[in-house]
């Protein structure tokens, strides 16, 4: 049992010392949680990229596609997927373990693309430019400490980018992703500090995002 009080005590300290922020428990129907590690963006990003999608949308409105909701813009750095709500806190200390390990850099939003590249697309998407190579430091770092912790790795490599909308159907498609790939997007950069747990859950108007913790970086900025 002292050993047991012991790790308790050693886990709460580290949480402490590392600034782990974990809500509340939430009611969830399923035992499973369907979960993610991302990027947050701040509010004026956010809005120029949905300034960005409305004018798309009305370029071409008759193409069927699934635009991506302003809150839900984000950028994805791992994709856990369902797993057992009491892996929660393994993922979360492994989380906060990788945004240690770097410190807060700047970050751009800048190109236009679509996946796949050739083809009937699919996915529409805003670049990243990561001029410091630091998003792709953490990326790996978070790989690292998730696979230590249990979690499967990601096999494909990173190519870190803004999902915007994922088309269902062809009609239209390719004009879509021409307009979008010749569109004039001016770049906008911030600031990244934190990384965030997610935890994607379904509703009647597409699925919706909870904040499960959130892991903040060194606080030094580098540019």
């Amino acid at each position: 049992m002292m050993g047991s009080d012991a790790t308790r005590r050693r886990r709460r300290d580290e949480m402490r010392k590392n600034r782990i922020t974990t809500l509340p428990p939430r009611p969830i129907s399923a035992s499973l949680l369907r979960v993610f590690c991302a990027i947050e963006l701040p509010a004026e990003v956010r809005a120029r990229a949905a300034e960005y999608i409305a004018r798309l949308r009305e370029a071409v409105p008759d193409v069927r596609a699934n635009w991506e909701r302003t809150e839900k813009i984000h950028i994805t750095l791992k994709f856990i997927g369902e797993i057992e709500s009491e892996r929660i806190e393994a993922l979360s200390f492994a989380a906060s373990r990788a945004a240690q390990a770097v410190r807060s850099f700047a970050i751009a939003l800048e190109g236009t693309g679509a996946f796949p590249p050739s083809g009937s697309p699919r996915i529409l998407w805003l670049g990243i430019n990561d001029a410091s190579g630091s998003l792709a430091r953490l990326q790996s770092c978070l790989e690292v400490e998730c696979a230590s912790a249990g979690f499967a790795r990601e096999e494909r490599a990173f190519h870190p980018h803004l999902t915007l909308a994922r088309i269902r159907a062809p009609q239209g498609a390719r004009g879509l992703a021409s307009l979008h790939g010749k569109a004039d997007f001016a770049p906008i950069g911030f600031a990244v500090t934190d990384l965030v747990i997610m935890c994607s859950e379904p509703g009647q108007e597409g699925s919706h995002y909870t904040e499960i913790s959130r892991h903040r970086s060194k606080t030094e900025v580098s540019e």
